[in-house]
């Protein structure tokens, strides 16, 4: 009675495992295009990831503004002086009307005369060669 049992057990195993492996094959063969779907999502998704990661990094920039001068970044922080609102000074010292400036930093009129009035407000002057003065003694320019 127990071979019985035992050689009944043995078939019935042997049969789910067949059915088991048919079911796989089957499901292999109708899946398939869903299974390379889902492959190539995945490949793509890590190589966006990837991609994103390294072409958004921040770059370290360094100033050369001259042979001996060292910019006096402490100070530039202190005031609240963004970067581009030291661009705009930068030009400003070189002597670049506002238009000009415009131009060269690929802004509006109006955005140039912004920067200037908060400039001129941060360092507490009233006009153009007053806050490029100013800027030197603080060391903001060259």
């Amino acid at each position: 009675m127990r071979k019985t049992i035992v050689a009944y057990a043995v078939a019935l195993a042997a049969l789910i495992w067949l059915l088991k492996w048919l079911e796989f094959r089957f499901m292999v063969r109708d899946l398939s295009l869903e299974i390379y779907l889902t492959i190539l999502a995945v490949f793509f998704t890590v190589l966006g990831i990837w991609a994103g990661l390294n072409l958004t990094r921040k770059k370290i920039v360094t100033i050369t503004l001259g042979p001996d001068f060292i910019l006096n970044e402490f100070e530039l922080n202190k005031l609240g002086i963004s970067k581009r609102e030291h661009e705009v000074l930068e030009w400003m010292a070189k002597g670049l009307s506002n238009q000009e400036i415009a131009d060269k930093l690929f802004v509006s009129l109006n955005t140039v005369k912004t920067h200037t009035s908060n400039l001129f407000l941060k360092l507490e002057v009233s006009r153009r060669t007053q806050a490029i003065q100013k800027a030197k003694q603080l060391r903001l320019i060259p």
